[in-house]
Formats: C-alpha cells, structure tokens, sequence
C-alpha cells in the first residue's frame, strides 16, 4: 500500500516538472519583433501633361472701361520645366518640383498616409487657335482665332500646385539584406494654392498665392530602398485638377474657371527614419 502512494507521489512530481519545463521552453521561444513603423521625406522634380480645357473668362478693369465674358474651346497648355541647373541650391525650387513626407504604419499590410506638395506648372499655349465666344468689350465674338497674349494670356507657373493627402500602400517585390523593391500606390485629394501670372486686355497681374479650386489624384510608382535609411522613387502619377476660384488682373477683379487632367512623371530621393522601439509578440 505504501509502494503504490509513493508511486503516485512520483509521477505527480515528474508530471508537474514537466509542465514547468514545457513552459519555460514555450517562454524561450525566439518571436518574431514586430514591424516598425517608418517615416520617410523625399524631394524630387517631374515633368507634365495635360488635356484640353474649356476656360471661362470674365473681366473688368477698376474703372470698368474693359469689360471681357468670354468661354476658350479646348485650350491646349504645356508645362514649364526650367531645370536650368536646378543643382544649384538658390534654384532648387525654381523648377517643376515634388516634396513629400509620410508614414508607413507597423501593420502587415504595408499600409500608410502621405502629404504632399506638387509644384506643376501649367502655361496655356500662346498664339494657338482657339474657339472664342462671348463678349469683348460689348462685341459678340463666335470664332477661332489666335489667342493672342495681350488678349488673352494665363499661365500658372508658380506654380499649378497641388497640396494632397494621401493613403499609400506599399507592396514589397524584392527584399536582400540591404536592397528592398516596393510598388508603391497612392489614392488622395486636396486643395490647389496655386500662383497665377496672366495678362488680359493688357492689364498685367503678377500673381500671388491664394486658395483656387481642389485636385485628387492617383499614382503608382517604384521604391528602391538600400542601407536601410535611403530610396530612390519613380512615380507616374494621374490627377483631375478642378480651378474655380483663379483671379485675374492687376486688381483681381476678372475670374477664370476651368478643369483639366494631367499627368506627372516624377522622380525622387528621400531619407527613411524608423519610428518606435522594437517590440517582442507575445506567444500564440
């Protein structure tokens, strides 16, 4: 009878040591960290195209001696890239540029916001031939005509700016020990403060920054990442630009409304700074 309970005796204790065992090595299990998050800046300069655009034109002087009201038929435009030794620190800004800040979040799903600001530049094409109809001056016009820069002339070249906010997806293609390849996707909107420099009737605006309308847009590019804080990006990016609040003439008394799509091709370098401390998953 004393065999059988110090028997029992040892198997419970071996069965309980066990356990303890068991859990310690479930404890010592090496886990995988988690994700960092990562924040990312990067500057760079693109190159655009834009579609044709019906623009509407309306226009008083202060003494209201020239009057305007008149619609362009599918106004052509063209960017402006002056990269004319944009090396050069005082002309970094002078070109068609891009700048750009976001955080890729420490999920698994790659996933991330962006802001930037796209400095396009946007010249509707002097001396083209163009469909006008309206009223100059109290003069029905109905016709194609050159439109010549005197008349007519607007250019947003300081530029056609778009602030965006963005939510970007990253989908990694190729990961080595110090070289990563991502497509990255990007879907967002925001306001356009643009710049405009235009001239009609001959009264000569210089321009200036203000609030003119709102732009969204989609990109898809390609990141290289390599030493783990530094990229190179290419992006093709589309954009519906909607301008219904453009001021003309010295005095901002005209108006100019109009919508056109465009497209950017960018390309970029940036600097990667990783956010937060590692952290270890708790076992399953």
């Amino acid at each position: 009878m004393g065999n059988v309970k110090l028997t029992k005796l040892l198997l419970l204790a071996v069965s309980f040591l066990g356990l303890i065992r068991f859990s310690t090595a479930q404890d010592l299990t090496p886990q995988k960290p988690k994700r960092k998050a990562q924040f990312y800046f990067s500057w760079g300069y693109n190159r655009d195209w834009y579609s044709k655009s019906n623009i509407h034109v309306i226009y008083h002087n202060a003494q209201n001696t020239e009057q305007l009201n008149v619609m362009l038929y599918d106004a052509k435009a063209k960017d402006k890239p002056d990269m004319d030794r944009y090396w050069q620190p005082e002309r970094l800004t002078i070109p068609q540029y891009d700048l750009k800040a976001g955080l890729f979040f420490n999920d698994k799903h790659d996933f991330g916001i962006e802001l930037g600001w796209n400095h396009l530049k946007y010249v509707v094409t002097p001396w083209q031939n163009i469909h006008m109809k309206g009223e100059i001056n109290g003069t029905p016009i109905d016709a194609v005509v050159p439109l010549n820069d005197t008349l007519i002339h607007i250019q947003h070249t300081n530029g056609n700016n778009y602030l965006i906010l963005s939510l970007v997806k990253r989908q990694k293609l190729i990961t080595r020990k110090n070289v990563q390849i991502s497509a990255i996707a990007t879907v967002g909107a925001g306001p356009m403060i643009s710049y405009t420099i235009d001239k009609i009737l001959g009264d000569y605006d210089p321009g200036y920054f203000h609030y003119h309308g709102w732009v969204a847009a989609t990109s898809l590019g390609l990141r290289i990442s390599f030493l783990k804080y530094l990229f190179i990006q290419t992006d093709a990016q589309g954009a519906f630009a909607n301008y219904t609040n453009t001021k003309l003439g010295y005095a901002h008394l005209g108006t100019a409304r109009q919508h056109f799509f465009s497209l950017q091709w960018t390309w970029e370098g940036g600097l990667i700074f990783p956010v937060g401390k590692k952290m270890v998953m708790a076992p399953k």
